[in-house]
């Protein structure tokens, strides 16, 4: 008689192995983006679908493009081996990077820089002049997993003499850059962190209404959101995307209005010779924003629903 364990493995090698996304029509590349500005159609899955479109006339590799539920989402599609390549806020690339699940492909060049900025934003009408006004005031932020609606904001509040988790009145966790404005516009909460991009592009599409909210603290340069691929996608496909985003700006068949990058914005390029080192150097101004840091944020969060 057959031992059960015996059976089980004759069965698992009966199986046909499952086949790679490799880029195909019938495989295609499986591209998750975090919902920096909701993740709509209208939003940042709109804002990327011309860049995968530009690619695939410039290599033949095909993309299949959806906006993950959250920046946590995204992490974990990408470790769980759910995508293939991902858009990731600095601090999300930063959890994949270090669990093994992406490797750097590139980041985008805007005006010039490969930077942007978050900030702390309030009424307009607000008496809040500096940060240390934001004493026993509300705040919303975005996801935990975000560099700019969320950990910059923080560091920011600390560096003014502001504990978030004890001089703040409540902490309201929103989940995106434009739920947070949204919370602020609406009175919700006295200030909001969020990126200047997103901040630009609520105001365009009438989200904010223009001279209701002002800045009140602005971060550092932030290395911009970077591009990722999976390590498990192969070294000629890796190597082909590389080479297709360093040139995408200048190809032929590629309409310049569809390199775009973050906000929607038409960028200069995309830079591909930074290391992940350089982003990961840029984030050590928010390192006091640890795992532990994030925890207690969210129960503070949840505290004061």
């Amino acid at each position: 008689m057959l031992k059960p364990l015996f059976v089980c493995l004759v069965c698992l090698l009966a199986l046909p192995v499952a086949k790679a996304q490799d880029g195909t029509s019938e495989r295609p590349l499986r591209v998750l983006l975090i919902p920096a500005d909701g993740g709509t159609s209208d939003g940042t899955l709109a804002d990327f679908k011309p860049l995968f479109e530009g690619l695939t006339r410039m290599t033949g590799l095909h993309f299949d493009v959806k906006a993950g539920q959250s920046y946590a989402a995204v992490v974990e599609g990408m470790c769980s081996g759910v995508a293939e390549v991902a858009w990731f806020g600095p601090v999300a690339f930063k959890e994949a990077y270090e669990r093994d699940c992406a490797e750097l492909l590139a980041v985008e060049v805007t005006d010039g820089s490969a930077t942007y900025y978050s900030a702390i934003f309030t009424a307009a009408d607000a008496n809040i002049e500096t940060v240390s006004d934001m004493h026993g005031k509300s705040l919303a932020l975005g996801s935990v997993h975000s560099a700019s609606s969320f950990a910059y904001p923080l560091a920011l509040l600390k560096e003014g003499g502001v504990e978030p988790l004890n001089d703040l009145s409540k902490i309201l966790i929103t989940g995106s850059h434009s739920n947070s404005l949204m919370a602020l516009e609406n009175g919700l909460v006295d200030a909001a962190g969020a990126s200047f991009v997103s901040f630009e592009r609520a105001v365009n599409t009438g989200s904010i209404t223009p001279g209701r909210v002002r800045i009140l603290e602005k971060s550092q340069p932030i290395p911009n959101p970077p591009l990722a691929v999976s390590p498990t996608v192969s070294e000629t496909v890796r190597r082909q995307l590389k080479q297709a985003l360093s040139s995408i700006h200048e190809a032929e068949g590629v309409d310049p209005k569809m390199i775009r990058g973050y906000g929607g914005k038409i960028v200069d390029r995309y830079d591909t010779t930074l290391t992940a080192d350089t982003v990961l150097q840029a984030l050590s101004s928010i390192g006091m924003i640890d795992a532990a840091y994030k925890s207690a944020v969210l129960k503070r969060d949840s505290e004061t629903r």
